[in-house]
């Protein structure tokens, strides 16, 4: 029973997780030229969308899409080359960060076995001062 209910809640949440592609209407969105491509769901492929001329009035929607591209290509490599940039800085600090780390690490190595033999010293110190005392202990009960 529980294994059935189990199994019926991952295929559940896999029929969910598949539902947004299965359900999309496949609009095409590019974000260099979106204003001039629409998309027929019924076919495969994109088409043009249609543009009207008056012999009046001139429009060139090519010359528009190459500059929309040509823009959109030089704001994306711009923004490559800022990222870029940014990831070497984080890079370099990382590496300060790192050298500075190892610093601290080495003089706490340092300062660690310093106080560890600083101890040892003073636990010998202080057994030979408990010595000394049971001999001058041991001395004043000879003199008695």
């Amino acid at each position: 029973m529980i294994k059935t209910f189990k199994n019926l809640v991952i295929s559940g949440v896999l029929i969910l997780a598949c539902s947004g592609a299965v359900l999309a209407d496949g609009n095409a969105f590019t974000p260099l030229n979106f204003d001039d491509v629409s998309y027929n769901p019924n076919s495969s492929h994109r088409s043009i969308a249609s543009t009207s001329t008056t012999t009046t009035k001139t429009v060139t929607p090519a010359a528009a899409t190459t500059t929309q591209e040509v823009t959109g290509g030089n704001d994306m490599q711009g923004a490559i080359l800022k990222l870029d940039n940014a990831q070497i800085e984080v890079r370099n600090e990382l590496l300060n960060y790192r050298a500075k780390y190892n610093d601290v690490d080495q003089q706490y190595k340092l300062i660690k076995a310093e106080r560890k033999a600083l101890g040892k010293k003073v636990k010998d110190i202080e057994k030979k001062i408990k010595e000394l005392d049971k001999i001058k202990e041991k001395t004043r009960q000879q003199m008695i």
